[in-house]
């Protein structure tokens, strides 16, 4: 795939959000941040590839410690560690607006695309810190998870899905 210099810069903006919307954070078991609000943008105004390759290069940023994730956090440790599954969710969630603008095209069913590939996340990241907590001998039932890192983050993450469209349509697209 051969990309245009916008194409670059849009991705390369799209990244920097995502560094700076994961800094926004209220602790919680899994950080509230405006992470999500971010991988939506880049999604509404990248399109399901570059904004892809955008949270691509925010987990490989990460991965090799630059400090990009929740905390100013950063390293093979954040991703390994029980949220490192909502990061690579993000990734997932990319995919799943791939998915929907190959069958739909880029702007139909915009809302239910985002709405897809943010259960796809939840449930990658459930699955995830179960599995990583139930490891380190915490025990957690898929349920409980659920009510840990899913449920309190449902209301917030609808309204920043739905700022993101709002502001995503105001916005130049590739």
């Amino acid at each position: 795939m051969k990309l245009k210099m916008n194409s670059i810069t849009r991705i390369a903006m799209m990244t920097a959000l995502l560094a700076i919307c994961s800094w926004i954070t209220i602790p919680f078991a899994v950080p509230f941040t405006m992470q999500t609000f971010a991988v939506f943008l880049a999604l509404i105004i990248c399109g399901g590839v570059e904004g892809s390759i955008a949270i691509a290069v925010y987990i490989a940023l990460g991965a090799v410690g630059i400090p990009v994730f929740s905390g100013f956090s950063g390293g093979v440790s954040a991703l390994i560690g029980p949220t490192g599954g909502y990061i690579f969710g993000f990734l997932l969630s990319g995919g799943v607006k791939i998915l929907f603008e190959k069958i739909f095209g880029r702007e139909k069913l915009l809302p239910v695309s985002l709405l897809a590939g943010l259960l796809v996340c939840y449930l990658c990241g459930t699955v995830y810190f179960t599995l990583i907590m139930n490891g380190r001998g915490v025990s957690y039932t898929l349920w409980s998870a659920l009510m840990v890192c899913v449920v309190p983050f449902i209301i917030p993450d609808i309204i920043k899905l739905c700022l993101a469209i709002l502001i995503g349509r105001k916005l130049p697209k590739k």
